[in-house]
């Protein structure tokens, strides 16, 4: 009987649904313009008559043991608190990014700082050794158990994994390597799949860590099937303006630890250094007596964040006025000059909004509603809002202020910065279980956006000249 020859089929890079002929939106996953088209071999049918019975393993769960040694120290500590707390043996982790974010760079520091007596292998498929060599000089990498490798076959390199033996695995990237046991191209949805599925069985077979890194596509997700995602241990992803030097690294998936957790890096001529205060770090610089900026005082997981608002208003030439903010939705931005105008009095429709996020972080936390409305209220009035306030609180609707979460780590780290007062939503003492909080700082409770306008000292006609 003559074998079957291969087809075509299209292929949702989103979500994995199989279509024999091209669609512009994905039945399945509603995503537009994500079918790839793939040759497909059909499998060789296997007889059941022949096959023998084979029972998988099964034990109970007190009979799974754990050890405490099961984490290796990676040696940079904004990494091990995004990992949970180290590098799990046998996982499978994927690092994501865009170009010239600082993946390899961040990889290759990795190198230098984790314990030398583990041995480290680290397999291009981009770079030349040379290119490895001459980055690692840069960063002062000299690690003797750090073994280097250049290939872009899978089964080549998992093989020299074999053969090696390492205790930990650096695949740099996904997208280049190949298998001949699917179809299409290097970084095609078929390759990269079955490339991922290959280090995945082999970081669970010999227990070792295995770092993939992973491009991005134009949309900022990692390129490749969604699928890809779901077959590691762990999701990392490399966030920063490249115009700025802060970079933020987050994990959208952690089988072994929280996903609330991030990482904050400086990058300098020397590499990625760790930013252990990155409220101090954003603040730096920050002019006082200047309208239209306020301190929001932000969570990234555990850890709360003080940056600086800045917002810019002036008359609108246009029929149109602009509305532009950089690191904050712009659905969020609409919907706050609307309450501002419709709660508190302010008339915004004629003029244009400017907003910026200092040092390229993401005001995507509700709480970050009340500081962008202090500071569009300071712009409008062109009246400096105290420089020794910070602010935090959730706005509704109906203009009302609204408690966030862990308002007192918030308080309390505006009080170790030495802010002098901090403005909060008034129901946040009942988040709290009646805790006080520290001596120095002078908590300003509000209730609804409209007394806003006490703290400027203005009426709300204000701009009717």
């Amino acid at each position: 009987m003559a074998s079957k020859a291969a087809k075509t089929v299209y292929i949702c890079s989103e979500c994995g649904f199989e279509s024999p002929k091209w669609n512009g939106k994905c039945p399945e996953c509603g995503a537009w313009n994500s079918f790839e088209e793939t040759t497909v071999s059909p499998a060789a049918p296997k007889s059941t008559a022949t096959r023998n019975a084979v029972k998988a393993e099964v034990f109970t769960l007190k009979e799974v043991g754990t050890t405490d040694d099961i984490r290796y120290d990676t040696g940079v500590g904004e990494l091990n608190r995004v990992l949970g707390g180290g590098l799990v043996k046998g996982s499978l982790i994927l690092l994501g990014g865009e170009p010239g974010i600082g993946k390899s760079t961040l990889l290759l520091q990795i190198c230098g700082k984790i314990n030398p007596d583990l041995d480290i292998l680290y397999i291009s498929g981009e770079e030349s050794l040379r290119q490895i060599k001459l980055r690692a000089k840069r960063l002062s990498v000299e690690n003797e158990s750090l073994s280097l490798s250049s290939c872009n076959d899978a089964e080549t390199a998992v093989d020299t994994i074999h053969a090696v033996k390492p205790d930990i695995v650096i695949i740099d990237s996904i997208q280049t390597m190949h298998t001949e046991t699917a179809n299409g191209t290097s970084g095609s949805i078929s390759q990269v799949r079955e490339c991922t599925n290959i280090f995945c069985r082999t970081a669970k077979s010999l227990h070792i860590p295995i770092f993939l890194v992973g491009h991005v596509n134009k949309d900022g997700g990692i390129a490749g099937p969604k699928v890809m995602e779901h077959i590691v241990d762990a999701v990392l992803q490399f966030e920063g303006d490249k115009n700025y030097c802060y970079r933020i690294l987050r994990a959208a998936k952690n089988r072994f630890g929280s996903t609330n957790e991030i990482g904050v890096f400086e990058m300098t001529d020397h590499g990625l250094e760790e930013v252990s205060n990155p409220s101090k770090s954003l603040l730096e610089g920050r002019q006082e007596n200047i309208s239209g900026n306020c301190v929001a005082c932000l969570m990234e997981g555990t850890r709360p964040i003080l940056t600086e608002v800045q917002s810019l208003v002036t008359k609108s030439m246009a029929n149109y006025p602009a509305r532009i903010g950089t690191g904050l939705p712009f659905g969020r931005l609409g919907i706050l000059l609307a309450v501002l105008e419709k709660r508190a009095g302010l008339f915004l429709s004629r003029l244009d909004v400017f907003v910026n996020i200092i040092g390229g972080m993401k005001l995507d936390e509700p709480a970050g509603d009340l500081p962008l409305a202090i500071a569009l209220m300071s712009a409008v009035y062109d009246t400096p809002f105290d420089g020794e306030t910070a602010a935090f609180g959730e706005i509704g609707l109906g203009g009302e202020i609204r408690g966030v979460p862990n308002s007192m780590v918030r308080i309390r780290e505006a009080a170790r910065l030495g802010f002098s007062s901090a403005i909060v939503p008034k129901s946040h003492t009942s988040h709290n279980s009646g805790e006080k909080p520290p001596k120095g700082i002078k908590v300003i409770p509000l209730s609804h956006i409209s007394e806003l306008n006490k703290l400027f000292k203005v009426k709300k006609n204000v701009q009717e000249d």
